[in-house]
């Protein structure tokens, strides 16, 4: 079979090869003219899939390397015949983490303790709750907000949006629907905003076109926002940079891009293709996460702190051993004085050139307590940092 491919699913030409011969193009390269004689298209979110696209192909299958498939035209797919996958949940600890790091960017920049403070999480699905469970471990107080889930579950857990208007951060993740009950598209608009209380922190990592872009920026003018995080934005790659400049911290729609999670991603596709056309998968994850394939230049496997860090500095120290939120913010800024085309492509390419970064859960944290913290309240302190860091994701060495 012939497969087409985007060239920024990692090993995807190693993995799939095995199946048929592979072409690998660029996400907004795939046409109808490149599509034409494919058997497979496997693509991500920037690549949109309908009738336009695939109309007199052979395609019989489609994967979305993505954990949404906004992109994705189902209802013909489905009146087609052709087989589809995505990889719901593949990089939902890829952006818990970002938004942990991105908490302790803001509240070192704003000098805010993230202990107590109370944050409202829009949508409770793999991402939502995994960011719970991290908030939580930093003790954190998260106020859920998900209808579906709780005229599903009939769980009290899931409270009213009105509940979340008196919290200290407000985080999106929500997939971006356009209609029906539960539309999401700029689901936080003016009247979103208005009622939030005054200098809460806003981030999203869900979907730009959640957010109305003119009703953010008018709430950070007025300071009912006292920082805002991005990593999506509405109209990408040619997105807003006058918004650009007024976030504290924007990024190119990397949250959930961290190699663990990329990889997951590629094999859910893969097993799902396999299963479609029966045959037998020869790879899982391990093959890529570890071995001779894996790039060399991967996270730290292990630090030594010789002298055990505490409190919210301590954990922003370790976070940013792995991951420093802060260069891939100085990256995009970059396109600021680019002009339109260039900062579109610009964009993409640091979506497609984007440098490993590894998950937590790969790193084991060794605290040298023995020698630094003899005192009581010292020892105490530091069992809070490891249970903190555990909590997170971190593997703690004792």
């Amino acid at each position: 079979m012939k497969i087409i491919a985007d060239t920024n699913i990692p090993f995807v030409k190693e993995c799939f090869s095995s199946l048929g011969d592979i072409e690998l193009v660029g996400g907004r390269e795939i046409s109808p003219k490149t599509a034409k004689d494919a058997d497979v298209l496997l693509v991500r979110s920037i690549t949109k899939i309908n009738e336009q696209l695939l109309a007199g192909s052979r395609v019989k299958f489609v994967g979305t390397a993505t954990i949404g498939f906004e992109h994705i035209d189902m209802d013909y797919l489905n009146s087609n015949s052709i087989g589809f996958a995505s990889a719901p949940g593949s990089n939902a600890n890829s952006v818990a983490e970002y938004v942990i790091a991105a908490l302790l960017e803001v509240a070192e920049k704003h000098n805010v303790e993230l202990e107590g403070k109370t944050i409202g999480i829009v949508g409770v699905g793999n991402v939502g709750s995994k960011v719970e469970q991290k908030c939580c471990a930093l003790g954190m107080v998260s106020i859920l907000n998900d209808p579906p889930l709780q005229r599903q579950t009939g769980d009290e857990k899931y409270r009213p949006i009105e509940e979340l208007y008196g919290c200290d951060f407000i985080t999106m993740h929500t997939p971006l629907t356009y209609e029906g009950q539960d539309k999401t598209f700029h689901l936080a608009d003016e009247k979103f905003f208005q009622p939030l209380k005054s200098g809460v922190v806003f981030l999203n990592t869900s979907r730009g076109g959640v957010v109305d872009t003119a009703a953010l920026k008018k709430a950070i003018k007025n300071e009912k926002i006292k920082a805002a995080v991005l990593d999506v934005w509405e109209n990408e790659p040619d997105i807003d940079t006058e918004l650009l400049e007024m976030v504290d911290i924007g990024t190119p729609h990397i949250a959930g891009y961290s190699f663990d999670g990329k990889v997951a991603g590629m094999i859910m596709i893969y097993k799902a293709l396999c299963g479609h056309f029966n045959l037998q998968p020869e790879h899982s994850a391990e093959d890529f996460l570890s071995g001779h394939k894996t790039p060399d230049a991967l996270s730290k496997t292990s630090i030594t702190f010789p002298q055990a860090p505490t409190g919210r500095e301590g954990i922003k120290a370790v976070v940013n051993e792995i991951y420093n939120i802060k260069e891939d913010d100085k990256r995009l800024r970059a396109i600021l004085n680019m002009p339109l085309g260039k900062r579109c492509a610009t964009f993409d390419k640091l979506r497609r050139e984007y440098p490993v970064r590894r998950e937590f859960q790969n790193t084991n944290i060794l605290l040298a307590t023995e020698k630094f913290n003899k005192a009581t309240e010292d020892t105490e302190s530091t069992e809070i940092l490891r249970k903190k860091l555990e909590g997170i994701g971190f593997k703690i060495k004792r």
